[in-house]
């Protein structure tokens, strides 16, 4: 091996080790990856940060904005109010929202896809009485799954693209990947509407957090006592019958800052001190009310009907502005105004105070501040509403231009009329000149992590390439495989790809498989489209963890699943997968 090779290597495998320990957030870690690989010389200079220009990276940044404007005109938006009925039975429910859901993220960012749905679905939960945790595995996986179909329909198939064009000359098209991809949407869908929603706890869970979530119950709150109110002089156990009277529950007790042993159950309340409760966001108003107590925390001191007060819950994604930091890292109250009312955790109670506890991927919110500022501020943190969006404008006279300006614009792509970045760029301007989307907010809707990660690891991707240490992979597992056929070899790297994928970032996984399929092709002396088309399926199909796709880390507090719960339906999921896709690509494909 050379000096570049170990080196590249050694970046790669601390890369890998960062990703899965979560500790720093992935884009850093490339970032940092990329400029050792500069200074070592690893990386020329001059290609440093060549893949910010790269046509993935462009491509995928205009995606994201296209499809915050497709959801802004409300051309989603009537789509799914036609088609959504709680009444169905459940694995009807489950084949429309899926099938919705696939389609969707087969033409506009899958994380969008399911943002949109989410609360439609919890909706619909609630109205049918039943838990969301029957639903939202499979709506995850769905919107996944319709991102195989199109070559914008996710990360992964823009990537093998773009290596295509860079190895072999020309890139695939819009619907080259629609063969193979929609057979796996398909099979896949309706797996998870006919058994796999089967396969999951759902009521049955452990601490069946999901029907809490139902009753908007199992968040973790802090309520202040002023001097003013009944409590003051009573014992923690005595306010039992009026708490359990707001459906709420006392938990503990905050006194001078910190938190008494026990419940302080036993302790008298003093003007000041901060009860603990467990309760959903009408119980915990109402137990406010009852005991004429205060939001700690709050400047306004107001409760939620009186002036412009609103609640709003939030889900945590992945890498979010406020993942792995606590409200008082990020000023929440101080600097916007708005105060973390509760905590939802999979039932988990907490022993810190709460505008220090850590927040967590996956933690559902209760954040309390003014109705027309929550929006803006659940956005900066990055998370996600789990109600339909009543204050964001949509402008439902402009869905039929935005779905229509959209169209001819991947009619024209596919068709080679016009470069795709081009189109896609044609449509964000439309968007713009047609007042769909606001230009101050247009840098907004980029998932600026992403296009980090990807542009720093492509430089360090092409130097590996160069370098010979793809070839260096490529030989090792044609060697391991002597005597098989392509065919085994085709499915052992789709097998490899995906188990990767499972526990790191699909576009990583791509970046690094993607030349590897290349060369052992060469190896193999047979076409190298069958190996690029099965990474680009496998990479993708991330179902066994909460970590391996960020729509499953979304779904995880809203739905009440553990860890291990995604194996149930993902394992029987991927092997579906497998077996459904190497023989359409081996026909659609042919070596």
């Amino acid at each position: 091996m050379t000096t570049d090779q170990i080196v590249l290597f050694a970046l790669l495998f601390a890369v890998f080790g960062l990703l899965l320990w979560g500790r720093y957030r992935y884009d850093l870690v490339a970032f940092a990856a990329l400029v050792v690989a500069v200074v070592t010389g690893s990386v020329p200079t001059e290609d440093a940060f060549s893949g910010f220009g790269h046509p993935a990276v462009v491509i995928i940044a205009l995606v994201l904005i296209v499809s915050r404007g497709l959801v802004l005109s409300g051309a989603i938006d009537l789509i799914t109010r036609y088609l959504i009925d709680g009444s169905r039975k459940l694995s009807s429910h489950i084949a429309v929202m899926s099938g919705l859901g696939a389609f969707f993220s087969a033409f506009m960012n899958n994380v969008g896809a399911l943002a949109l749905l989410m609360p439609v679905e919890l909706q619909a939960s609630a109205k049918a009485k039943r838990s969301p945790a029957l639903t939202l595995m499979p709506l995850s996986f769905a919107t996944i799954l319709g991102g195989l179909v199109t070559l914008i329909g996710t990360p992964p198939n823009i990537i093998i693209a773009a290596f295509r064009e860079k190895s072999l000359g020309e890139s695939y098209s819009m619907f080259d990947f629609a063969p193979v991809g929609l057979a796996c949407a398909v099979a896949g869908v309706a797996f998870v509407a006919l058994v796999g929603w089967r396969l999951l706890p759902g009521e049955r869970g452990k601490h069946d957090t999901a029907q809490e979530l139902m009753d908007l119950q199992g968040y973790i709150a802090e309520i202040k006592v002023p001097e003013a109110s009944p409590a003051v002089g009573r014992k923690v156990s005595d306010l039992d019958e009026e708490a359990a009277d707001c459906d709420a529950h006392i938990v503990g007790l905050v006194r001078r800052g910190k938190r008494l042993p026990g419940t302080g159950r036993r302790e008298e309340i003093s003007a000041g001190d901060i009860l603990v409760v467990e309760a959903g966001p009408e119980a915990i108003d109402k137990l406010v009310g009852s005991l004429k107590l205060e939001y700690a925390g709050s400047e306004r001191r107001a409760r939620v009907d009186e002036g412009d007060q609103k609640l709003m819950e939030v889900v945590v994604p992945r890498h979010a502005r406020i993942d792995g930091r606590s409200a008082l890292d990020v000023n929440l109250l101080y600097r916007h105004g708005i105060t973390l009312l509760g905590v939802s955790r999979s039932g988990k109670r907490f022993r810190e105070r709460l505008r220090k506890l850590v927040i967590s991927a996956g933690d559902v919110l209760l954040l309390l501040g003014p109705a027309e500022r929550l929006p803006e501020v659940a956005s900066w943190l990055g998370t996600l509403p789990l109600a339909e969006r009543g204050l964001e404008v949509i402008q439902r006279d402009k869905a039929a231009m935005a779905a229509g300006l959209f169209a001819v614009a991947i009619i024209l792509a596919s068709l080679g009329v016009i470069y795709l970045p081009v189109a896609l760029a044609g449509v964000v301007i439309g968007y713009v000149l047609l007042k769909i989307m606001p230009l101050r907010q247009i840098y907004d809707f980029v998932e600026w992590p992403v296009i980090v990660l990807l542009a720093c690891l492509i430089p360090i991707g092409q130097a590996l390439e160069a370098s010979g240490g793809t070839a260096l992979i490529a030989n090792g597992i044609v060697a391991i495989s002597a005597g098989w056929s392509p065919a085994v070899v085709l499915t052992l790297l789709m097998i490899v790809t995906m188990t990767l994928s499972d526990v790191l970032n699909n576009t990583a996984t791509t970046v690094i498989a993607a030349p590897i399929a290349i060369d052992i092709a060469e190896r193999l002396g047979v076409s190298a489209d069958p190996f690029l088309m099965a990474v680009a399926v496998a990479a993708s199909c991330a179902f066994l963890t909460p970590i391996g796709h960020k729509n499953n880390t979304l779904v995880m507090g809203p739905g009440g699943y553990a860890f291990g719960d995604y194996w149930r339906m993902g394992l029987p999921l991927e092997i579906l997968i497998v077996a459904v896709a190497v023989p359409v690509i081996l026909v659609v494909w042919p070596f």
